[in-house]
């Protein structure tokens, strides 16, 4: 009888995983990205988005298909201990500036972040993860140490009062990552993602931190960081991405090579043929599922990487189920005219943006 039971477990799991093999659509497919007035049910079948139930619906086959292109969210029941350590500690000015190593997913590795406290006596204090471009010195240049000085916003929203943390990405500054699959992403998209979950993580063990109060700002890389992991990770309350995305059609025309690195989703080329219209989600659905936490695109008409009508698209897509969820103000677009930067007068609007939404936050 054990010896039949243990062979019929067997079997069940094997059927079982070879369902899950098979099953090449973990959710209703849809032809197009832009349209969010509908959701499609179990049989294929349009049905009108009318009420939060309904949007909920839709974000979860949004999230399901994002992770057929970027690996699944690791979700571990016990996760590694972050063992934060302080290699460094240095007064700015009225800020203290620690350098702190810590385990994400792996007590073989450690990533290295600048964290910046500022002098206060409103505490507990709201923070704001702080995500680097694409540049070799990484976590450096929004911490102030070198870089252009208008991308230097970890230390000048530390200025303003706010706890900042600004890790390093996989493969920059501090951070060594070959992306090979042994490491168990599919993609370096979602290993940063759960990477900066677990920087989240450290912000709400931090007594200094307001755990309500959780930010997430970055230029280019950086930028699209900040959505890709704001969808996933609810604790962020309040987002901003400058020069960080722009629907796939009007990626360079289209042409998506760009997205397909190892440090991105290599299955955009490899399974979807660099193509927008085999990509199974775009970037109307991730703004949309930021809602109803607030929301700043930061989008320069000259940006020539992120092509500013497809923002104005995705925010146009978007609107409506702001407004389904009460919060129609939360959505906010600034276009400003300048190139692929951020300028004084742009991260003003920013920065005031994190000062009304997160600061005020009740």
């Amino acid at each position: 009888m054990r010896c039949h039971l243990s062979v019929l477990l067997i079997a069940i799991s094997f059927v079982a995983i070879s369902s899950i093999t098979r099953a090449a659509d973990p959710a209703p497919k849809y032809a197009e990205h832009q349209d969010l007035s509908y959701y499609l049910d179990a049989n294929g079948q349009t049905r009108p988005i009318k009420s939060p139930a309904d949007w909920a619906k839709r974000r979860e086959h949004i999230a399901a298909w994002m992770q057929t292109v970027m690996g699944p969210l690791p979700k571990p029941v016990k996760p590694v201990p972050l063992d934060v350590k302080v290699e460094e500690e240095v007064a700015v000015g009225e800020l203290i500036r620690k350098k702190i190593s810590y385990h994400t997913d792996s007590t073989e590795r450690r990533v290295k972040a600048f964290l910046f406290l500022p002098k206060t006596d409103k505490k507990p204090t709201p923070a704001i993860l702080c995500l680097h471009q694409t540049t070799n010195i990484g976590k450096s240049e929004p911490s102030g140490l070198g870089g252009s000085p208008n991308l230097h916003y970890a230390l000048h929203l530390a200025q303003r009062g706010y706890v900042t943390l600004a890790p390093d990405y996989p493969s920059f500054g501090e951070y060594p990552f070959d992306f090979a699959p042994a490491h168990g992403y599919t993609s370096g998209s979602m290993k940063a993602i759960y990477d900066n979950i677990r920087a989240v993580d450290l912000l709400q063990s931090l007594p200094d931190v307001d755990k309500d109060r959780i930010g997430c700002i970055g230029h280019s890389l950086g930028g699209h960081n900040t959505m890709f992991t704001a969808f996933f990770e609810p604790r962020i309350k309040c987002l901003v991405s400058n020069c960080g995305f722009t629907r796939f059609h009007k990626y360079y025309n289209g042409a998506l090579k760009g997205w397909t690195s190892s440090r991105y989703m290599p299955l955009i080329d490899s399974r979807h043929h660099n193509s927008p219209d085999e990509v199974p989600f775009d970037f109307p659905e991730i703004v949309a599922g930021f809602a109803p936490r607030p929301f700043l695109a930061s989008s320069p008409i000259g940006d020539s990487n992120f092509e500013v009508s497809g923002v104005r698209d995705s925010i146009a897509s978007a609107k409506p189920i702001y407004q389904l969820l009460g919060a129609a103000d939360a959505l906010q677009a600034n276009y400003p005219n300048c190139a692929h930067d951020f300028p004084e007068d742009v991260r003003k609007v920013a920065y005031d943006f994190f000062d009304k939404h997160l600061r005020g936050m009740k």
